[in-house]
């Protein structure tokens, strides 16, 4: 049953908002429209315009367009060489995918612990893991924060470790001035339609390196080759010869999708603008509160965020996570709550893993709620989540 707004009154809003929405309007519409009454829906001329427009905008000498985030980070690992006996270090606080794609190839996700006050992946923590099994690192830019990139580069390149960025969060933001997607030994982007751009479903795989690339193609694409210098049989029949040079997959993406995502891409600064714009906003308002912690940021990240975080400070606040959760709800804003941390899964549970594992990414889970952000939320929209949280930290506060 939907709780009531608090104290029985009227909720701050009738119109119920959501913690994410993809902002399409008639130019997106256009380009779908104009590749449906073309001569290619998949395969096409789209795919390849949309790499180099990815390259164009991060500087990465690569792109590879994928059917999906998760296809995006199963082709990473797989181009990096993941097999059975393999370690692989990830952070807990994710979607399960990112430690899913090591066990797609027969690899050991071990977790790592996550810095309390970003919620990324504590580099130092990283290195403590590290052991003659390890061959990469998975390190989420969690909330659309960039990773310390820096330390964990240092450490991957003094243990011979595939870096491994997941990206998924973090399209639109630089790190010490440089784009995300020309960072990491292979990063990784989805386009669900709550990121910061979508192509509905879709992702991309970006690399600078000729043989990482290489592999990415293969992978995503059966496995299939029709360039002579890797093929066997140096004198084909004819021009329809080509052949499977390695077990890949079909993790194509359309080209209306393509299509749909570079007329998104146009949009790209405009929408991190807002984002920004909006995370100022919440920032001003919730340091007031003491009831609520807010996201620490490094300043190497200039960061266009895909989740706005709060989480309750239990000190200072009477209510359980679950009633603030469904306060928001009757005052009329839906949120979210990211991540439950990956290895509490019976999946995981039943390989062995244990909760207790990452203190700190559980202490975040059980406190964190994700509020309203996307680019098409109005100013109105900001001050009506603003007067929930405010509304609700009142009347629940010590």
């Amino acid at each position: 049953m939907e709780q009531l707004a608090i104290n029985g009154g009227k909720p701050v809003r009738e119109n119920k908002i959501y913690y994410g929405h993809q902002c399409i309007d008639d130019d997106d519409i256009n380009a779908v429209v104009e590749v449906l009454k073309s001569d290619y829906l998949t395969c096409g001329p789209k795919i390849e315009q949309l790499e180099k427009k990815l390259c164009d905008i991060t500087g990465s000498k690569y792109a590879t367009a994928v059917s999906n985030g998760t296809a995006a980070l199963h082709v990473a690992c797989m181009a990096a060489g993941i097999g059975k006996g393999d370690e692989v270090i990830v952070t807990p606080l994710t979607f399960a995918a990112s430690a899913n794609c090591i066990l797609y190839c027969g690899g050991t996700p071990v977790f790592a612990d996550v810095n309390p006050e970003t919620y990324n992946i504590e580099p130092d923590c990283i290195e403590s893991l590290i052991t003659p099994r390890t061959k990469a690192v998975v390190a989420v830019d969690f909330t659309g924060q960039a990773v310390d990139a820096d330390r964990i580069r240092k450490i991957c390149d003094e243990h011979n470790l595939i870096f491994i960025e997941d990206a998924a969060h973090s399209i639109g933001t630089r790190y010490n001035g440089k784009c995300v997607g020309n960072i990491a030994d292979i990063t990784t982007f989805s386009f669900h339609p709550v990121k910061t751009v979508t192509s509905g479903e879709g992702g991309a795989v970006m690399t600078n390196s000729d043989e990482l690339h290489k592999k990415i193609v293969l992978a995503k694409s059966h496995g299939i080759t029709h360039d002579l210098t890797e093929m066997k049989e140096k004198n084909p029949e004819g021009p329809w010869y080509y052949e499977q040079i390695e077990l890949g997959y079909n993790y194509r993406m359309t080209d209306f999708q393509a299509a749909l995502l570079m007329s998104q891409l146009d949009k790209l600064e405009r929408f991190s603008d807002r984002r920004k714009q909006i995370v100022a906003k919440y920032n001003v308002a919730f340091s007031k509160i003491p009831e609520i912690i807010i996201q620490k940021e490094i300043e190497e990240s200039d960061t266009t965020r895909h989740l706005y975080i709060i989480r309750l400070n239990f000190d200072m606040i009477s209510c359980t996570r679950r009633e603030f959760f469904d306060a928001m709800s009757a005052e009329g804003v839906q949120c979210q709550i990211h991540y439950v941390p990956v290895y509490w899964f019976p999946y995981y549970e039943n390989m062995g893993y244990k909760r207790g594992l990452c203190p700190n990414a559980e202490m975040i889970y059980k406190s964190c709620m994700s509020i309203p952000l996307y680019p098409g939320m109005s100013d109105r929209d900001v001050e009506d989540v603003i007067k929930a949280v405010t509304k609700i930290t009142n009347y629940y506060g010590r």
